[in-house]
């Protein structure tokens, strides 16, 4: 569990656009594939609601998925990249299907098993902690434009979970997910909000 108390903090997630390869279902962790016409579009569709926020920071992945829907949101000139928000690096599954990994290995499961030549579970859950241990230092909204599985990962230590309880979570493609506070009891961590889309942001503050 990892200790917290910066009530004032607020994480927007932004995962990225869609891409050929989360359309066909491939992992994508190191591989810097660019959106589709339609993933830009999508990240456009979100500017309307992210612009009504001040954010204190903007970070990015430094993968240009999440590089360029920062820049489609309006958000490119402020961010700054963030290593630790790269996606899970798939090792010798990079661009694999789950159908077809678990042709081989029926029990496969990432949040489990990891990848062979690539992170571990427990790899992935420490660069997880570590960001939430520098964001902790952060006040205010602070955005992240990042990636599925990882934030899957990130949300379930957020909330004191481990990485294996991220293959209960699910993040679309263009999503918006909040991290934050109880208000009433600001030292518990709680997930605000989880894989909203645009079209159902137009209630946001």
């Amino acid at each position: 569990m990892i200790a917290t108390h910066n009530r004032l903090l607020q994480l927007y997630y932004i995962r990225h656009g869609e891409t050929a390869w989360s359309l066909s279902g491939q992992h994508t962790g190191v591989t810097d594939i660019p959106l589709t016409a339609h993933g830009e579009e999508e990240a456009r569709e979100l500017e309307p609601c992210l612009r009504k926020i001040k954010f204190a920071r903007v970070l990015t992945s430094p993968r240009q998925r999440a590089r360029r829907t920062c820049e489609l949101t309006g958000f490119g000139a402020s961010a700054v990249s963030e290593p630790d928000l790269s996606e899970w690096d798939y090792g010798d599954y990079e661009g694999r299907r789950s159908v077809d990994i678990r042709k081989e290995r029926p029990d496969w499961n990432v949040f489990r098993d990891g990848c062979p030549g690539g992170e571990t579970p427990e790899q992935i859950s420490a660069r997880a902690d570590r960001l939430i241990s520098h964001l902790q230092s952060l006040q205010g909204n602070v955005a992240l434009f990042a990636h599925g599985q990882f934030g899957c990962v990130l949300a379930a230590r957020w909330i004191g979970l481990t990485a294996i309880k991220g293959r209960h979570f699910a993040l679309g493609a263009a999503s918006l997910s909040i991290l934050g506070y109880e208000t009433s009891h600001p030292k518990t961590l709680v997930i605000a909000l989880w894989n909203a889309v645009a079209a159902s942001l137009s209630g946001l503050p």
